[in-house]
């Protein structure tokens, strides 16, 4: 049998990612943690500032409904429209090993003004420009909703009304 490295040894063990050592510091505030762990739970995170040369990829577990709490904050980055200058992709997948195509609760998503119900595992791909948003859980059954995005650069950033948000500066 062939030599192997355990987790993140090794010459390649760089290029994984194990927790949530790459958060950039606007997800890491006490404010920040405190609020997302309200309605979900993050899982992980890559973007070029813990792997060179990656994308960005956010997973995390919704565990009950948000809709109240982004109603509250329509300014917040999920509460009022934005987009990217670059192609992105959501995914909310049930997690029902029985039935793993029904979501187990019901998501709104809106699309440039659009408003989508989505209540089957779904991904939605984000061409780069087309403002997203709200989004938020309106109902959760009793298994969470494994929600990810994808985005084809570096780190994550936004635009709203003009103005480009980052979460954080690319390292070089």
């Amino acid at each position: 049998m062939a030599d192997y490295v355990m987790n993140k040894e090794g010459k390649y063990g760089y290029l994984f990612c194990q927790d949530l050592s790459g958060l950039p510091p606007t997800h890491t505030t006490p404010e920040a943690i405190a609020g997302y762990a309200k309605f979900g739970k993050r899982q992980l995170w890559i973007d070029s500032n813990l792997v060179p040369g990656s994308f960005q990829m956010n997973t995390c577990f919704w565990l009950k409904p948000n809709a109240d709490r982004v109603r509250a904050n329509p300014n917040s980055q999920v509460g009022k429209a934005h987009s990217h200058p670059y192609p992105e992709i959501l995914g909310f997948v049930g997690t029902d090993p029985d039935n793993p195509l029904e979501l187990g609760g019901e998501v709104e998503f809106w699309v440039d003004g659009e408003c989508h119900r989505i209540t089957k595992s779904t991904m939605v791909y984000l061409p780069p420009n087309l403002p997203h948003c709200p989004l938020m859980t309106i109902s959760q059954g009793d298994k969470p909703i494994l929600h990810f995005s994808v985005v084809m650069n570096n780190v994550y950033t936004w635009e709203r009304d003009g103005e480009e948000v980052v979460c954080a500066e690319e390292k070089k």
